[in-house]
């Protein structure tokens, strides 16, 4: 199967309410052979204030947010999702893209009426190449340099990492130069340590995390936690009643004897404490998953006898009563009382209607004055919702007097918010963050941050009160 390899630069760090400003991607041959690479910018949206910080990280100017030469937010989300439907199925990989560019992917799909999942459907699977340092630094560690910082902790952020294993070509945080870097050290773990690289490959499935995580009792469950790795031997505990990727694992350093009475709000407690006798384990995020004889030395459940080891599983593995209270505890371990008020925030709550997909791809194919009526047409209030928005954004001229000033009356409400609680960056928190990185900001860090500056004014004014 080929290989996907992108990054992404975005307004923020905030999954739902940022969007991606710059796509790259690079596709190879399972040699990690590259055999194609896309690469496309995009216009700030109208309701979306990026991050001072953000941008002088990335280094993109005001100037870039607004250039017209540029597509549409809504124009570049549909060229990635036609390239990466045309270069499906494969294995979209980034680092530490399941944790942040794939949410981004994910929501930037959502909100213009794509399938949101497109990178683990269709028999697409999903990696992430900082996962795989994380595995090649604890089970091949002569086949990765880790940096450290001064506190001697390692360092797995792209930039130090790449430069740490030979790579010096890397523009930090400039996508396509992130994608490069991230393919430098897939290959160097390709080559290096390719039995972690197999293990980790065969991972990139749910269905066969859950087949692994099912048909053996005891396995090594690793994770990295504040940049330290750590190991547990674990044996399946429970399931999640209605999402089936969602696992948990017994830590066999416990005695077994002491939770199997705990009621369901008990084990709620137990699976936040810590210590976790119980973890949480997502089958469809790559879990770091090895055989019990490859447990480094320093796991704690290494201390306990073979025999009572033994005994414990068994104990957890023959009580169904016990596996079905925690899948339970996990089912309302995080339960949302009611949903959120955002539409962006309701990206999970549910799948579309058949009739709803089938008008969303209609939505794309037909003219901008026939999507009116599709938009009209859509029962699921959250597609509704953003079918309008794509519309207001894109074909203004098309609106209605009403509807037009009514759409100009939300955008100003989001980025003129001065309630601080809301969830996205508004015009007051954009200044004050700005002022705050001038005070230690010279050169032209601190001329861009004027930029900035003025272009959050100019956003004021345009939305503020008239």
């Amino acid at each position: 199967m080929s290989y996907v390899f992108y990054d992404v630069e975005t307004t923020g760090t905030n999954t739902f309410f940022d969007q991606i400003l710059q796509f790259a991607a690079i596709r190879t041959d399972d040699t990690l052979k590259e055999l194609d690479r896309f690469n496309v910018r995009c216009r700030l949206l109208p309701h979306v204030i990026p991050s001072p910080r953000a941008l002088l990280v990335t280094r993109v100017t005001p100037a870039t947010l607004t250039d017209t030469n540029l597509p549409s937010h809504y124009e570049m989300i549909r060229k990635i999702h036609d390239t990466l439907h045309a270069w499906s199925p494969a294995i979209f990989i980034g680092f530490n893209s399941l944790k942040f560019d794939e949410n981004l992917l994910r929501q930037a799909l959502f909100q213009t009426l794509h399938p949101p999942y497109l990178t683990n459907t269709n028999g697409n699977a999903r990696s992430d190449v900082i996962r795989l340092a994380h595995a090649t630094s604890l089970y091949s560690p002569e086949a990765i340099t880790v940096p450290t910082n001064r506190s001697g902790r390692q360092v797995f952020q792209l930039g130090p990492l790449a430069a740490a294993n030979k790579y010096s070509h890397h523009d930090a945080h400039e996508a396509l130069a992130d994608v490069l870097a991230t393919l430098h050290l897939a290959r160097l773990i390709q080559n290096s340590a390719p039995d972690v690289w197999q293990a980790m490959d065969r991972a990139t499935t749910k269905t066969f995390v859950k087949a692994f995580v099912s048909d053996t009792n005891v396995f090594t469950l690793s994770e990295s936690y504040f940049s330290r790795m750590h190991s547990w031997l674990v044996t399946l505990c429970g399931q999640h009643p209605e999402r089936d990727a969602e696992l948990a694992v017994f830590d066999l350093f416990f005695n077994p004897d002491d939770y199997l009475s705990l009621t369901i709000s008990e084990l709620v407690e137990v699976l936040n404490a810590s210590p976790k006798p119980i973890r949480s384990l997502a089958a469809n995020q790559q879990p770091i998953i090895m055989p019990e004889n490859a447990a480094p030395s320093r796991t704690r459940a290494l201390d306990i006898s073979p025999a009572e080891r033994l005994r414990r599983t068994k104990v957890v593995r023959d009580n169904p009563d016990f596996q079905e209270r925690v899948g339970q505890a996990l089912a309302v371990r995080f339960t949302r009382e009611k949903p959120s008020p955002h539409v962006e925030q309701r990206i999970y709550d549910g799948f579309p209607s058949g009739g709803d997909r089938v008008r969303m791809k209609k939505f794309h194919e037909v003219r901008w004055d026939e999507r009116m009526d599709i938009a009209g047409q859509v029962e699921d209030p959250r597609i509704s919702t953003l079918a309008r928005r794509l519309i207001c954004i894109e074909r203004p001229d098309l609106l209605p007097t009403k509807t037009a000033a009514e759409f100009r009356s939300w955008v100003s409400k989001r980025v003129t918010a001065e309630d601080d609680s809301v969830p996205w960056m508004t015009v007051s928190k954009a200044l004050r963050d700005t002022d705050a990185l001038l005070q230690n900001a010279t050169g032209s860090e601190a001329q861009l941050l004027q930029e900035v500056r003025e272009f959050v004014h100019s956003l004021a004014d345009h939305y503020g009160p008239t």
